[in-house]
């Protein structure tokens, strides 16, 4: 295996970006590398003060900048500037990103780097395109929806996509006018406060993109309660989401995007393209070791064509191998903690208890760090605990139908709506089926976003509220106030 970073050769910072600058905090958080277990660092955890300081310097910010009421083009230069230097640091960018995460740094620049400099010029472009609404009125009236942004973001993002998902929320409330406090997890800050120290050299003047490390419990909570945060967006679990809610509602009323978890089918019906079913199906479960929202963790597929697709991907499922995220090649990615491969292996171990078969996998690979052998689970019951829990690894389930009615109670999760896949050659039934599923996304022989940004991303039921992505994220991050004027 060759390297392509030696992970002890980084220089990992430990602090906060506060005001355009690195705030230096004793490291109080452990930071283990998931690919081998290595401790790589401290980082600290945040407290009320640092974040009523970030806050602090948001709101001074935009104050002394008009970044909120400049000519709208000013903020697409400097937004446009931040993504070329985004682009040129990839290298840099890539390694802090692969150290502590379980993304590959193969992987790094040419998928999340790329696409979170298109996703900033991307919501850019939207900063002198939309605006207010000239309302319909009698002759002597004059009556307008104006918006205009909210003040100061508070914006927390996991660890599974760290630069991705920071691009996700900072750069729609910086397009829109805002400043940002971000709060990445605290096991994968390093990408995040370099991409803030990036944006001070664009352009985008100092205190209008912070960053606070920490933990949920505490900084996270912090932050929602702060009555300077004017909104929250919040990626993650269902269960976070939850005390998030609970956390604002108790400190005040504010607005929320919340995109959380989910349970996706992916249902392959007998006429599909099995070749490209069978791909797809890999692909929505493999990646990233299955550590995405999105990941297509239930298969249903049609009886006639069960026993080929299983067989496929049994094939599939076991050339995968254990490869470090600072390797020159990508391969399986690590589970980001011990605690995190602990909890998968225990709903695997309760599904089986309740019945279900390991088709293979179903336990840990024995060597170094925290991988996960792709597994694939057969014969189990709508309330087996892995069709059931979210388990955020690289295991699915593997169901069969015989009709179209069974498939969709089969696709139908109770607590989860966030994505589904479909594989069809037919188009009625496609299209038909799509209406019927509850769920914020449906992809159609394919399983995976498009590269343009332009689709927003949400759930429906408790995978969350409002969007991310698409022009509803742009608008999501500005109010509107009606004003009506006599003539």
């Amino acid at each position: 295996m060759t390297s392509a970073f030696d992970p002890a050769s980084l220089s990992l910072a430990s602090g906060h970006f506060i005001a355009g600058r690195l705030v230096e905090d004793r490291g109080e958080i452990a930071v283990d590398a998931p690919s081998d277990g290595r401790r790589l660092t401290l980082v600290p955890r945040g407290g009320e003060g640092v974040v009523a300081n970030a806050v602090e310097a948001a709101r001074r910010a935009l104050a002394r900048s008009g970044w909120g009421e400049c000519r709208p083009r000013d903020r697409v230069k400097a937004l446009h500037a931040w993504a070329d230097l985004i682009a040129n640091d990839s290298e840099t960018l890539a390694c802090l990103e692969a150290v502590s995460s379980t993304r590959p740094h193969a992987h790094v620049p040419g998928h999340d780097i790329a696409a979170t400099t298109e996703q900033i010029r991307f919501f850019a472009e939207f900063a002198d395109k939309e605006g207010g609404l000239l309302a319909p009125t009698a002759a002597g009236q004059a009556g307008f929806v104006m918006d205009q942004p909210y003040g100061v973001v508070g914006a927390i993002a996991p660890w599974n996509f760290p630069i991705n998902m920071a691009g996700w929320k900072v750069a729609p409330a910086l397009a829109a006018g805002n400043a940002v406090v971000l709060k990445p997890s605290e096991m994968t800050p390093f990408s995040s406060l370099r991409l803030a120290e990036l944006a001070v050299a664009a352009g985008i003047p100092a205190g209008l993109f912070n960053v606070v490390v920490g933990d949920g419990a505490v900084t996270g909570a912090a932050l929602c309660a702060h009555p300077g945060v004017d909104k929250i967006s919040f990626t993650g679990s269902t269960r976070a989401g939850g005390q998030i809610m609970e956390n604002v509602a108790r400190s005040g009323m504010k607005p929320m995007t919340l995109e959380l978890g989910g349970k996706s089918p992916m249902v392959v019906f007998a006429d599909a393209d099995i070749d490209l079913a069978v791909a797809c199906l890999e692909k929505g479960i493999i990646p990233n070791a299955g550590q995405f929202c999105v990941a297509g963790s239930r298969m249903v597929v049609a009886r006639e064509i069960a026993a080929e697709v299983m067989e496929r991907l049994i094939a599939r499922f076991g050339v995968h191998v254990p490869t470090p995220t600072w390797a020159k090649d990508a391969g399986l990615s690590p589970i980001i903690s011990e605690r995190q491969l602990g909890r998968l292996d225990s709903i695997v171990a309760a599904a089986v208890a309740s019945g279900a078969t390991t088709a293979c996998g179903g336990q840990r690979f024995d060597c170094a760090g925290s991988y996960y052998r792709p597994t694939l689970l057969t014969d189990v019951r709508p309330d087996n605990p892995a069709v059931v829990e979210e388990i955020f690894g690289p295991v699915a389930t593997f169901q069969v139908f015989d009709s179209e009615d069974e498939a969709e109670q089969l696709a139908r999760h109770p607590t989860y709506g966030l994505c589904a896949g479909l594989f069809t050659r037919d188009l009625s039934r496609a299209l038909r089926f799509a209406r019927r599923l509850e769920t914020g996304t449906v992809w159609i022989n394919r399983y995976n976003r498009s590269g343009d940004h332009i689709l927003p991303t949400g759930g429906w039921k408790q995978s969350g509220m409002g969007k991310d992505l698409g022009r509803e994220a742009y608008q999501s991050n500005r109010r509107t106030k009606a004003v009506l004027i006599d003539l």
